[in-house]
């Protein structure tokens, strides 16, 4: 897993929980990196298993809701970073969907050797999208909250349900209905 990950979860931690959890996870957790990334280095995703899990340990948050509350503070970021990337779409729609065929060409650029998932549009129109998003390491969660910051980012609400087609969630199916 890219470096700048663990960058930008460490920095959500920090924000949200304060520089003292940060030393505490990182404290409790044994990583091979001694919790020190850069942003173009690669890690160990095992690592990033152990610091969400003594996340949750600490805060007592279930370690699905934190994936999922990183992937809107990770929108944000990449925003921030990168926003040629968002600019040039006129709906949460066409960037969903475009999650394959652009963004992740775009993050290959920049990281050419970063594990992407895969994301397959089963079906979309002007209101929905349905797809599978499919990744060794099942963080859908993040996903899902990457996708809900979409829709937010345009101004429009969203309902989003999915189904684990595979129990360890490293295939599941996406549902995305704009709401209004």
């Amino acid at each position: 897993m890219k470096g700048i990950v663990f960058d930008e979860f460490l920095q959500m931690v920090e924000k949200t929980f304060g520089l003292e959890t940060v030393d505490t996870i990182i404290t409790n957790s044994d990583l091979p990196s001694n919790g020190i990334y850069t942003a173009v280095g690669t890690y160990d995703f095992n690592e990033m298993v152990e610091l969400i899990t003594n996340l949750s340990k600490e805060i007592n948050v279930p370690a699905p809701e934190l994936i999922h509350k990183f992937g809107h503070y990770l929108f944000d970021s990449l925003l921030a970073t990168h926003p040629e990337v968002v600019s040039s779409y006129k709906s949460p729609i066409a960037l969903v969907a475009s999650i394959e065929d652009h963004i992740h060409v775009h993050v290959r650029k920049l990281y050419p050797d970063a594990e992407l998932p895969s994301f397959k549009i089963l079906e979309q129109d002007s209101d929905k999208i349905r797809m599978i998003y499919a990744s060794s390491r099942g963080l859908y969660m993040l996903a899902k909250g990457l996708m809900e910051k979409t829709f937010e980012h345009f101004g429009n609400e969203v309902n989003v349900d999915y189904k684990l087609l595979k129990e360890d969630g490293t295939e599941v199916e996406f549902l995305l209905k704009q709401v209004g």
